[in-house]
């Protein structure tokens, strides 16, 4: 069998990307973003996963976390994608081509939870592969990461606040897709 490519739409969809702390909420929204648009949904931790068959906690355990976030930088980097719906793992705000990369392909959305909420959703993250350094607690990784989070984002949604449904029409009424 031959393969004979199918031209792409003339006219290319943005990506919503959605950012955020772990515990936000961005495989959720995602997949209701995704279904409500009718457009294709990436998990890039489960891309991660799904790369290296190993889980996250693995790719931290075998390849250390420098390593785990070259790793993520490098894959997210790559993305060529259209009408997709992107959900981030929380550690990509550290890789600037990663980042540079979401906002090319399309808006980035951080959904946001109160330190607080993380704590309760989150727990000591032990065994998610969280990108964590050596010696940090979980608010020093909350503290770290929001202002990373802020200065990437096009528009912010608390989502520790609305349900999942109402976060998708704040995202939909304030985004642009044409």
């Amino acid at each position: 069998m031959v393969f004979t490519p199918i031209e792409r739409d003339k006219v290319l969809l943005p990506c919503i990307t959605l950012v955020g702390m772990a515990g936000a909420g961005k495989s959720t929204l995602g997949g209701l973003l995704a279904a409500r648009l009718d457009w294709g949904q990436l998990d890039t931790d489960r891309y991660m996963e799904s790369y290296y068959g190993l889980t996250l906690q693995g790719i931290m355990d075998s390849y250390g976390l420098d390593d785990f976030l070259r790793i993520e930088e490098e894959l997210v980097s790559g993305l060529n994608l259209t009408r997709t719906v992107i959900s981030t793992g929380g550690s990509v705000i550290y890789g600037d081509r990663a980042v540079a990369r979401l906002k090319e392909l399309g808006p980035v959305v951080l959904l946001d939870i109160d330190e607080p909420t993380f704590i309760k959703r989150v727990g000591s993250g032990e065994n998610r592969g969280l990108a964590i350094g050596p010696g940090k607690t979980m608010v020093d990784l909350y503290n770290e990461r929001l202002p990373l989070y802020r200065k990437a984002a096009d528009l912010t949604v608390r989502t520790d606040r609305l349900t999942p449904e109402a976060c998708v029409e704040r995202i939909l009424n304030h985004i642009d897709i044409q």
